[in-house]
């Protein structure tokens, strides 16, 4: 599944390179990657019904 998420050094919305669903310490699903254009670390957090 393929995730889009925002990217603040290239300031606009990129695709999730090699995303993987993690746990955050409080709970919450979220999805963790790079970058294609810069390679910078990409984190977005899934909404509940996205996220089983």
């Amino acid at each position: 599944m393929d995730f889009e998420g925002y990217c603040v050094k290239c300031r606009k919305k990129q695709m999730i390179k090699d995303g993987k669903v993690e746990i955050a310490k409080n709970g919450r699903r979220m999805v963790k990657g790079k970058c294609p254009v810069c390679g910078t670390n990409v984190t977005r957090f899934l909404p509940k019904e996205e996220s089983k």
